[in-house]
């Protein structure tokens, strides 16, 4: 019988990771994310990112990524550089997405560990190596192999692999394996990974499934369902009119695959709509303008409704559905941003505010009455973007206390991530009564989710905690 281990996102929303160890001792690690949010302690180690593995990653058979994001991907380079030499398996759109977002993780860890190492050596302490380097990411990319949705590949002896559509980002997968036992008995593992909301205008509905024995589901909305379409979009153009009224730039933290594609899909229809009054749209991050490059790629992906609408109109590029955006990929253009006051909207990473150039644009902005700042999306505990929503007066911002007097606004209606009655529904679904374990949530939102599955289901659901190891 196959084990599992809970590695990461265990009572917790980041970070990822599941080791599944076969009946003939193969090893399987189910994701390997990046945990965001939080301090560096004094040996550099941001949110136990540097701790050791528990598993030696030269025995290793298989790694299975569900999508692209980093706290699901992010330490790849780490494993590879560690010893892992076999495959990565993802569907085909995240394995072209990972390129993206590995090379760029691996720039940041770099140029981080830079700044972190004079700010070391100014205090008399010892320097730190990055997590890994760029040369890691690129070994990773070596070891993809791309599966599409609904092939079936067998990835060791005895274990068979189906992706099916999460609705989440482009390429996001619900994992579905199914092991052969000795007996010649199967047993089916389905991971959830993160499903998609009706609120992502571009994304198809989760694909129902049926049949499991065992169940990983995430829970990060476990709590509550979001606002969706009208209202939400409503709101976003009511800011937008009274940030040109108050004269002030408008800045959107976005996350680069996914809710960045989401917000200019809309800010796009305001401006067919005539309903944008901002002279100009700035996507101030490289990895986001390589993304989107990505996303219209593999537009055969997209929601049919909304693929028939652009193909009706004849949109094949951003340009095209939004004509006045200016894309910034290199730091000069991105710069330049900062000479302008009034009638901008600028979105930029990171998502969660602790990086990338929406720190540099809230250096100019944050403290500026004038100004405006939404966040679409979740804003993880220990995160600027969590400090600034939770209502902090002052943040750090490049190592400088910055005083928040932008209007803050909170629009939880663009997530990408199912609300509670998607998840409820989607658990209710399989006909097998499978064992549900519910993992990717803070603590307290879990508990209010399985208290309703178990009212729902008439059978307990677990939470399991980091280190905790089941029989599937």
């Amino acid at each position: 019988m196959a084990l599992l281990s809970f590695l990461g996102a265990a009572r917790q929303v980041t970070g990822s990771c599941y080791l599944i160890e076969t009946h003939d001792k193969k090893l399987i690690l189910l994701e390997c994310g990046m945990q965001q949010g939080g301090n560096h302690n004094d040996n550099g180690d941001e949110n136990g990112n540097r701790s050791p593995f528990t598993f030696n990653p030269e025995h290793l058979s298989a790694v299975v990524i569900s999508h692209a994001h980093i706290d699901h991907s992010g330490l790849l380079p780490r494993l590879v550089a560690e010893g892992y030499r076999g495959p990565v398996y993802a569907t085909d759109a995240t394995s072209d997405l990972l390129e993206v977002m590995l090379m760029d993780a691996a720039h940041i860890q770099e140029k981080d560990t830079e700044w972190e190492n004079r700010w070391r050596a100014r205090r008399g302490k010892r320097a730190i190596a990055p997590i890994y380097v760029t040369s890691d990411a690129v070994r990773v990319l070596k070891q993809r192999r791309p599966v599409a949705y609904g092939e079936c590949v067998q990835i060791v002896p005895g274990v068979e692999l189906r992706f099916h559509d999460a609705g989440h980002i482009i390429g996001s997968a619900i994992v579905e394996l199914t092991f052969k036992e000795p007996n010649n008995s199967t047993r089916k593992l389905v991971f959830s990974g993160d499903l998609g909301s009706t609120c992502s205008p571009l994304m198809r509905t989760p694909t129902v499934l049926k049949k499991a024995d065992v169940v990983l589901m995430e829970s990060t909305y476990g709590d509550r369902d979001h606002r969706c379409n009208e209202d939400t979009l409503d709101e976003l153009a009511d800011i937008l009119q009274q940030a040109y009224k108050d004269g002030g730039n408008v800045m959107i933290p976005a996350f680069s695959v996914g809710r960045t594609q989401d917000i200019l899909f809309h800010l796009g229809r305001f401006y067919q709509e005539g309903r944008l009054p901002q002279q100009v749209v700035f996507l101030d991050s490289p990895m986001a303008i390589r993304a989107n490059q990505i996303y219209f790629n593999h537009h055969e992906q997209f929601d049919e409704e909304h693929l028939t609408m652009l193909r009706k109109r004849n949109i094949s590029t951003l340009e095209d559905w939004l004509p006045i955006v200016r894309q910034t990929p290199s730091p000069d253009e991105s710069m330049a941003i900062n000479r302008i006051k009034s009638g901008a909207i600028i979105i930029a990473g990171s998502g969660m505010c602790n990086g990338g150039r929406i720190v540099h644009h809230f250096k100019h902005n944050l403290w500026r009455s004038d100004c405006h700042l939404v966040f679409t999306g979740f804003q993880a505990r220990g995160t600027t973007g969590r400090a600034i929503v939770d209502g902090a007066e002052s943040v750090k911002v490049l190592r400088e206390q910055i005083v928040v007097r932008a209007k803050v606004h909170t629009l939880g209606g663009f997530s990408a991530h199912a609300g509670q009655s998607r998840l409820v529904q989607w658990a209710s679904e399989f006909d097998t009564h499978p064992e549900i374990y519910l993992v990717h949530g803070e603590m307290e939102k879990m508990e209010i989710l399985q208290g309703i599955l178990e009212k729902k289901l008439g059978r307990p659901v677990q939470i399991p905690e980091h280190g905790d190891r089941i029989a599937i």
